[in-house]
Formats: structure tokens, sequence, C-alpha cells
């Protein structure tokens, strides 16, 4: 039997490829094993492919709080404005809906941080005009850690920490991440190969 993705051989009880990390047969835990789907992206004089492996935000569930908060919120005050007598609808209705701008900040603060792990390295992209990229080649990261309380845990999410061999040294956090556990484990399976 032979690997679908690079085509070695596979022993006959083997789940996943030892070359390549590739689930081995279709079976419901191999698909849910399986990576996003690797997209290709050129650099250089085109003789090198990074591959993507995944890319991932912060959760979005916060910021999904924060507007049905926010709207909740902006209904009240128009009521108890409508209330107060001479306070006019084109006065209280921009009040109501400046609530808005709360969760709006988070959800622009959000969509500025977004990290990607490609088959050479991870980059944490940081800004929205201007962008701060930081690269870390998988070669130089030691351990793959998840860090969830148990309120992270009960939601779904919580933070993949990267300790890196670098001269600088120290961790790198990819904080509230969804489903922590699958993009750790993707991860790791990248570091196979460099180690």
């Amino acid at each position: 039997m032979h690997c679908s993705e690079c085509g070695s051989y596979l022993d006959p009880d083997a789940r996943f490829c030892k070359q390549c990390g590739a689930p081995v047969g279709d079976s419901e835990e191999t698909r849910i094993a399986r990576p996003q789907k690797v997209t290709p992206v050129r650099f250089g004089d085109g003789d090198d492919v990074e591959h993507v492996i995944f890319t991932a935000r912060p959760t979005l569930m916060f910021v999904k709080l924060g507007y049905a908060f926010a709207v909740i919120g902006a209904i009240i005050l128009t009521i108890l404005l409508a209330m107060i007598p001479h306070v006019t609808w084109y006065f209280s209705l921009p009040v109501a809906l400046a609530l808005l701008l709360i969760p709006a900040y988070y959800h622009l603060k959000r969509n500025m941080i977004r990290y990607t792990v490609t088959d050479s390295k991870i980059e944490i992209d940081h800004g929205l005009i201007a962008r701060t990229t930081r690269n870390i080649p998988l070669s130089k990261i030691q351990d793959v850690t998840i860090s969830a309380s148990i309120l992270q845990r009960m939601l779904g999410f919580g933070d993949v920490v990267i300790d890196n061999a670098s001269e600088v040294g120290g961790t790198t956090v990819l904080h509230n991440i969804n489903n922590p556990r699958q993009h750790a484990d993707l991860l790791l399976r990248e570091l196979r190969r460099w180690h």
C-alpha cells in the first residue's frame, strides 16, 4: 500500500504516512485529522514553493457576544431616552448606535492579528495599515503546548504556546485560537519533518 499524498510505501497497520504525515485511508478518524487544503505560495525566482498548512485568527466568539450586548444596550438606551421629555429621536438614535463602536473596535483589533503556519515557518502578522510580520523557522521550535482555562475548554478555544530556540529565546503564544489541539497537532506534524 502506498500513500495517496507522497507515494511512499506504508506499513499495513499505519494510520499516518511516515514520510509526509498524511492520514491513511478514509475513515472518520482520518477525515477529522486531515489538515486543511494545502495552498502553495510561490516566492523568490519560482523554484521554491512554500505550502500553507493553516491560517488562524483569535476566536470571533467574544466579538459576536459584544455585538449582541451592544444591540440590546442600544435598544434599552433608546427606550430610556424616549421617556425623557424633549429628547428627540435624532439625538437618541446616534447615542444608542455609538454603543456598537465598542465591539467594532474589538472586531477590528481581532482582524489585525493573523497566524499562518507553512511547511517551513510560523508567520505572525500584526497591524492593519502598517503591518509587522514575525517569522519563526520550524527548525528553531523546541516545544508546543496547549494552554486553556476551564472556561476556554468549555467554549472550545485556547492558547498554543510555542517555545523556540532562537538567540533571544522565549515563547510565542497564539492567543485564543479555536480548536487549539487540532492546530497544535498540525504544527507538530510539520515539526516531525524538521527533527
